[in-house]
């Protein structure tokens, strides 16, 4: 339990510092303790509510934002096509290409520091970019990299960063939350769930407070790193 709490503190801080990161550092630590469905169903509203929380916080960022509600409703038509060819694709190629995208963008990320994509350009490509995220999201069930990895490229400032990161990921959280729901997943794991939201609340201020003592190039590198440690977690995930 103490390992548990733990993860979800340092998951939690990491999230309210990038805007992403909770499930990704929470779970697979939860896993090793706790039926992987129940580290599932468990994190999947405190992440909601953090999402919500944190997008609150940010609301003011909003004019700083691009094109997101064109990410988002395309995110969803991606999400439901995903969710429709899921039964007819295998898993590994999309994740393949998932991580060889993510290397590419650390890539370039270190190779041409200074290079960002236009308001011009990301919202001629948000449309594609939506669809392909919400693909990922209903076919395997991860659409962060590519929403990170996309946002991250306009080089926003770190308010607007995680306002657009949470608000998409709050949609598919939604999105989550209401099958889980549905499906009676969360009997006998409501007290589990109403818990965890203690820590997750908690820590959010922490990594709020980190975040605006960070400088723009920790911050970057921040995300970044996390990028990484996503595809790592993906290979293992998929492969080990």
């Amino acid at each position: 339990m103490v390992i548990v709490l733990a993860a979800i503190v340092v998951g939690s801080i990491i999230k309210a510092v990038t805007g992403m990161g909770l499930p990704l550092i929470a779970i697979p630590i939860a896993a090793l303790f706790v039926d992987l469905d129940d580290a599932v169903v468990v994190i999947a509203f405190p992440n909601l509510l953090a999402n919500a929380v944190l997008a609150t916080r940010e609301r003011a960022a909003r004019p700083a934002t691009r094109a997101l509600p064109v990410l988002a409703l395309f995110g969803i038509v991606g999400a439901i096509g995903g969710a429709l060819a899921f039964v007819n694709l295998p898993a590994e190629p999309l994740v393949v290409l998932l991580i060889v995208s993510i290397s590419g963008y650390v890539l370039v990320f270190f190779v041409a520091p200074d290079l960002r994509i236009d308001e011009t350009t990301s919202r001629r490509w948000a449309p594609l970019v939506g669809s392909v995220a919400g693909g990922f999201q209903g076919a395997i069930g991860i659409s962060g990299p590519v929403v990170g990895s996309w946002i991250h490229s306009y080089r926003l400032d770190r308010s607007a960063h995680v306002l657009s990161v949470t608000v998409l990921f709050f949609l598919t959280g939604v999105a989550q939350f209401a099958v889980l729901l549905v499906n009676g997943e969360l009997d006998g794991r409501v007290v589990a769930t109403l818990l965890a939201c203690v820590p997750v609340l908690a820590s959010i201020p922490v990594g709020t407070a980190i975040r605006d003592r960070m400088t723009s190039r920790a911050f970057d590198l921040s995300i970044i790193v996390l990028l990484v440690v996503s595809a790592l977690a993906l290979a293992i995930r998929t492969f080990a």
